[in-house]
């Protein structure tokens, strides 16, 4: 290898590692979002300290703001997990990031579902005519996307692309068919 593809080498890797650092931060940043958030969100008059609000209604809430905490805790554990495959341990981090999320994005299709009740859908709870909470999970969901993008581990060199239709077998091995 010649002194000039091995430096472009070299700069691919450290390009590739910048990237992937990108992306790590991206998800930490989405899990930490999603770690204090709910907390942030619902521990006020509009949902934990409602008077109107039943105890069993309390404790769904609860239990949402204990999983955004759980997921976030996660993803952290996935994104900077050193064992492992690091393909792997993307894809982890990427599902716990997502799921408080995307559970979120679903809740609206429940029957009599808002986004707000009554007193508290105000002007400044929407944005470009989204409630925020859309808007939240659309950026959120995006980033989660684009440090996928960023991070998703490249085929190690020598490592062969599978042809479509999974693997083929070597003539001769009992498995061949």
């Amino acid at each position: 290898m010649s002194s000039n593809s091995a430096d472009r080498a070299s700069d691919s890797r450290q390009g590739a590692k910048t990237r992937a650092l990108a992306g790590k931060a991206m998800l930490s940043v989405v899990a930490v979002f999603t770690g204090i958030s709910p907390y942030v969100a619902d521990w006020n008059k509009t949902h934990v300290l409602n008077p109107l609000w039943t105890p069993h209604a309390k404790f769904h809430n609860g239990q949402t703001m204990a999983m955004g905490t759980l997921l976030a805790l996660a993803t952290l554990y996935f994104v900077w997990r050193r064992r492992g495959d690091a393909r792997t341990n993307l894809y982890a981090a990427t599902g716990f990031a997502a799921l408080y999320w995307v559970s979120q994005a679903a809740a609206i299709l429940y029957p009599g579902a808002a986004y707000f009740d009554r007193p508290f859908d105000t002007p400044d709870m929407h944005v470009m005519g989204l409630p925020v909470q859309a808007v939240i999970e659309i950026v959120l969901l995006g980033l989660i996307a684009a440090a996928v993008a960023l991070s998703r581990p490249a085929l190690p060199p020598g490592r062969p692309v599978l042809p479509e239709g999974g693997p083929v077998l070597p003539e001769g091995r009992p498995d061949a068919g």
